[in-house]
Parts: C-alpha cells; structure tokens; sequence
C-alpha cells in the first residue's frame, strides 16, 4: 500500500496525492471519487515501470492509509485528519 494525502483544493475539489510517486496526483469532486482517481493514478504511474523491467519507487514504511488533511477551506473544515485505506 502506499500513503496518499487527500485536501480540499482551492476550487472545491478534493486533491489525492501520492508522496512515493512524483507527479502522482489526482483529484474528484468528493473525497471517494478523488480516492479512486488517485488508485488509478497510481495504477497507471506503476503499470509502464512494470512492462519495462524498471524498478517501483519504495513505498515508504508505515504508508498504509490515506490521510485525509482538512485545510480549513473547502469541502471540509473539521481541522482533523481522517484515515481510509487506498490500494492501488
């Protein structure tokens, strides 16, 4: 599994984003469609190393959820993270 952080972006959006994967990012309406657009980001980013022999960037120890960071603006203001799994 690797760690994906999810925000509220500055037009309403939610934003996911995946740390161990540079330029892995995605974005959706609501929180579990912006999840699921960051799954098959991740897919795809991981999916042409593979055809090619390449190595898999290293999943970072203990990345096994999604954070959830609410940033005051936007879909969410509660200010607490949330954890919901995400596999790619």
């Amino acid at each position: 599994m690797r760690q994906v952080v999810i925000y509220p972006g500055e037009d309403g959006y939610w934003v996911a984003e995946c740390p161990s994967l540079p330029g892995c990012i995605s974005q959706g309406k609501t929180r579990e469609e912006a999840t699921q657009n960051v799954k098959e980001a991740i897919q795809g980013y991981i999916a042409p190393l593979q055809e090619d022999g390449l190595p898999n960037p290293v999943v970072q120890p203990g990345a096994s959820a999604a954070t959830e960071l609410a940033r005051g603006e936007g879909p969410s203001s509660s200010g607490s993270p949330r954890q919901s799994i995400c596999k790619p």
